[in-house]
């Protein structure tokens, strides 16, 4: 009976992945078709010719080497600030005792229910007042602070199942609140932290819309992308190799660190045992 579950398991992932697998197919294949044929969809086979033109076009016409270098600066300096901060906010907030804890832990949380779309005035006024339109300060800041709640919460509940005893040991031993983190609590929260580091970076490398209404000069490639599409000719094939493009990172990030990702998702703490 487990033999006969197991592949009928292995059949269904099978067909989920294979049903995953045709849009990038599909993509693949567009791109790699003139404009012509790209139009009539990528399954069809009565005119079927293979060419890198589109390729060469959106790399020649469009700055997406450069926005590339901007997307990872962008995505991977947020990144860092968030997984430096968040562990020890999130330390701070399960551990430590000080006024109005509790209520800045609620208005933290409340940011959960913030859509983007809320700040964009006043931040734009702000950084329009201070000089910093066309900087990536203005997308870092937004972009490391509004991921701060989803973050915390994270490493909090993921802190829930750590050990006291190791907390009430290290505070018999002299060790106070800031070489508690560093030495007992930091080196037990690797997982979660990997997890909120990747989340963060498909988050960043993905945004659209505040780059869009804050930079200039220094694109990202979301906003690279959103300028290749025309205005009368739909130009399929150029947007499928700069979704191509666009997708590496965040794809190669994942699959890279996807078991720590699972780990952090799943676990609540890898201090128990």
């Amino acid at each position: 009976m487990k033999d006969a579950s197991s592949r009928w398991a292995t059949a269904i992932v099978s067909v989920v992945a294979l049903i995953w697998a045709v849009p990038i197919i599909g993509i693949v294949v567009t791109s790699l078709r003139p404009m012509n044929e790209a139009v009539l969809g990528w399954w069809t086979t009565s005119q079927f010719t293979l060419t890198l033109d589109a390729w060469r076009s959106v790399l020649t016409r469009y700055p997406l080497v450069e926005a590339f270098w901007v997307s990872l600066k962008l995505a991977g300096i947020s990144t860092i600030m968030t997984a430096l901060l968040t562990p020890a906010a999130a330390y701070a907030f399960q551990f430590l005792r000080f006024p109005l804890r509790r209520t800045i832990l609620v208005v933290i949380f409340t940011t959960f229910a913030l859509p983007q779309q809320v700040v964009i005035i006043p931040l734009f006024r702000l950084w329009r007042e201070m000089g910093l339109i066309d900087h990536i300060a203005s997308i870092l800041i937004p972009y490391v602070g509004l991921s701060f709640a989803w973050s915390i919460v994270v490493v909090k509940n993921f802190l829930r199942g750590f050990p006291r005893d190791l907390i009430e040991a290290a505070r018999i031993d002299g060790c106070g609140p800031i070489a508690m983190f560093f030495y007992i609590v930091l080196p037990n929260t690797l997982a979660s932290i990997s997890a909120i580091a990747i989340l963060q970076f498909l988050w960043s490398w993905n945004s659209l819309l505040l780059p869009l209404l804050y930079l200039r000069t220094q694109i990202p490639l979301p906003v690279a992308f959103a300028r290749i599409a025309g205005t009368y000719d739909p130009n399929w094939n150029l947007r499928a190799a700069a979704a191509i493009i666009t997708a590496i990172a965040p794809l190669t990030i994942f699959i890279i660190f996807q078991r720590q990702f699972a780990r952090g998702a799943l676990s609540r703490s890898g201090s128990e045992g």
